[in-house]
Parts: C-alpha cells; structure tokens; sequence
C-alpha cells in the first residue's frame, strides 16, 4: 500500500498534462520542450518521462526509469524513518497527600519507564480545596526528581498550570563503563634468571 501512494504522488509519461514541460536531466539540455517532444526522448531511451514539481511554470519533469525512482524514494525514506527516534511520554499522577507505599510504586514505575528511554512528566492533580497544598505538591515533585537522580534529568522544574503541579524528567545518557587506570596496562616483565656461577673446577 505504501508503495501504491508513492506511485500515487507523481504524474507520468501520458498522465502528464501540460502542454510542455521544462526537463531537468543529466544528459539532456535543462530547457521547455513540448510535450510530445519529452514523451518522444524518454520513449528512446526506453526511460520515463516523470513530473517532480507540477507546480511550477511550466512543470518540471525528469527523464529517468520510475521504478528505480520509486525505490530510492522508499530508501530515502526508510532512512529518515530509523533517524528520527521516538521519545514517548509516561504519565504519573500524584495526590498532594501521597502516602509513601503509593509514592514508592510510582517511583518504580518512573524508573522502569526512564530506562526504557521514556521520558517521564509527574504531576499532582489539586482537587477542590487541595489546591491549599500547593507546596506540599512541590516538595513531593522535588522528592520526586532527587531520587531519580542517578535515572534522569529534569527537563522542567515543578510548574503550576491550573489544577496540576507538573514537573518533567529525561532519561539520563548510560555513559561507558570507564576503564581503570590498571586495565589494559602492558605487565611488567618477569627478571631474567641470574646465571649460575660456575664451582671451581669446572672452569
């Protein structure tokens, strides 16, 4: 299917329109033709004539072979399709009054989503007249990000934004296991043996 809409994007040979086109080539002088006199070039060089940029005045054609043209397109693609990494946002609510059996299984949570690559955005939802704890909810989102310390950075110290509290984390970067100063230290090498010295008499 997706290779179906990639064809489905461009206009060519007799799906073309207009009544000439500029060619934009390597072995072709880039100037307007009519459209009968691109058709005629890309038919002898047994190659189609493919219309990358209709809107332009007049549309801008190339003389190329559109099933190769289909398969870089989808490369290209795929390429920037494994450059972009998806980041997703786990969400972890708070009460103001949190108790710490609740607060430790949410922390564990957090934990397992930010090694997973997840960033992590905990608030404390203020409901009715709770909005009294404001700074209870703060101390609780600060807890919150000093004890995943050695697991994220905050991205966004606790803000108030209507009845939330919200504070967002990143997961931190595992950095390489360094090596000691002693690894991979050539070994000293062993003395050589003392030559024995001859009793006498066996001179």
């Amino acid at each position: 299917m997706k290779n179906d809409t990639l064809k489905g994007q461009y206009r060519i040979n007799e799906q073309i329109r207009a009544k000439e086109v500029r060619i934009v080539s390597d072995d072709i002088e880039p100037k307007v033709y009519p459209i009968f006199q691109a058709l005629k070039m890309a038919e002898e060089r047994d190659l189609d004539l493919v219309e990358i940029s209709p809107n332009a005045q007049p549309p801008v054609c190339r003389i190329i072979d559109y099933s190769k043209f289909l398969y870089q397109l989808k490369k290209r693609q795929k390429e920037q399709k494994a450059k972009q990494v998806k980041v997703n946002v786990k969400e972890i609510r708070f009460g103001p009054q949190t108790d710490d059996h609740d607060y430790n299984f949410k922390l564990k949570h957090a934990k397992g989503f930010l090694e997973d690559g997840d960033k992590v955005k905990a608030y404390v939802f203020f409901k009715g007249r709770s909005i009294l704890f404001k700074e209870q909810g703060e101390v609780l989102l600060l807890r919150f990000a000093n004890d995943l310390e050695d697991y994220a950075k905050v991205d966004q110290m606790p803000i108030l934004e209507g009845k939330r509290m919200t504070i967002q984390l990143s997961p931190k970067k595992k950095d390489a296991p360094k090596k000691s100063a002693t690894a991979g230290a050539p070994k000293p090498a062993a003395p050589a043996p003392k030559a024995e010295k001859p009793e006498k008499g066996e001179e």
